[in-house]
């Protein structure tokens, strides 16, 4: 019943997308049969019927290599953090005053 389900396609299900999730399997498992499953469930599951997870074949049409160069060099770094701290740390992580 839920590879027919599966099969109907996102936008009967009320996604936009055209891309299965485990999240939005899961999601529909919970509408449809009401049951609740977790992502890492809804995957053991798909394994022990012989599905495996695929990446697209293709790229999306949307893509902009230049726009994603540019927010790797502009705003990762930003997101990312600094990779040391700013002042030393304590020597022991569990007894912070053995210094």
């Amino acid at each position: 019943m839920l590879e027919r389900e599966l099969a109907k396609g996102l936008v009967a299900h009320g996604w936009p997308e055209q891309t299965w999730t485990l999240s939005r399997i899961g999601t529909l498992i919970g509408r449809r049969f009401h049951k609740s499953y977790t992502v890492q469930r809804v995957a053991a599951l798909f394994k022990r019927q012989g599905w495996s997870c695929r990446m697209p074949a293709r790229q999306a049409v949307e893509r902009d290599e230049n726009v994603m160069a540019s927010w790797v060099k502009e705003t990762w770094p930003q997101v990312e953090g600094p990779w040391r701290r700013s002042t030393p740390g304590p020597s022991s992580r569990t007894k912070p005053d053995s210094r």
